[in-house]
């Protein structure tokens, strides 16, 4: 009969537990052999590492860290063409806040930005600041919300007068 330790290696949880090393930190570190474009194709590095004892950094096609950067990108900090975390920069960014060309965070900013807070040409939150701004409380050419301020408004204001 195997023991839990051995089934637990035999998963994907296993796996990652096996690349965490035995320093104590907890650090996860992998980057795969195949590469595209001069970078690994998955580059994971999450946690403080062995060596430099620094946050984990990973580069690759996909790359997900503490600070990531890549096409996929997911951590702490993504950079990338796709980038999903709790700072996320890029062509469509995710994350607490966002910038890009289509962002959606607690503060988004971007061509198109959906936020708590969001600016850009068309902006949708709560607080919405845009040349096309629907919102809560709305700012811009077009603005549309129950505050809303601009050359051109549609308001709850205007309609109770």
């Amino acid at each position: 009969m195997a023991s839990i330790r051995e089934r637990a290696k035999a998963t994907i949880g296993g796996r990652l537990e096996a690349l965490r090393g035995d320093d104590g930190k907890g650090g996860v570190r992998m980057t795969s052999e195949r590469m595209l474009w001069g970078v690994p194709l998955v580059d994971v590095a999450v946690g403080r590492g062995a060596e430099d004892d620094a946050p984990g950094r990973a580069r690759g096609v996909i790359a997900v860290g503490d600070e990531a950067e890549g096409v996929l990108a997911v951590g702490g900090r993504a950079r990338g063409v796709f980038a999903l975390g709790g700072q996320a920069t890029g062509a469509f960014a995710v994350g607490g806040t966002a910038r890009g060309l289509v962002a959606l965070g607690g503060v988004a900013l971007g061509v198109v930005a959906v936020g708590g807070l969001a600016a850009g040409l068309a902006a949708l939150g709560g607080v919405a600041l845009g040349g096309v701004a629907v919102g809560g409380a709305s700012a811009g050419y077009l603005a549309v919300g129950g505050a809303a301020k601009g050359r051109k408004t549609v308001s709850m204001a205007h309609l109770r007068r």
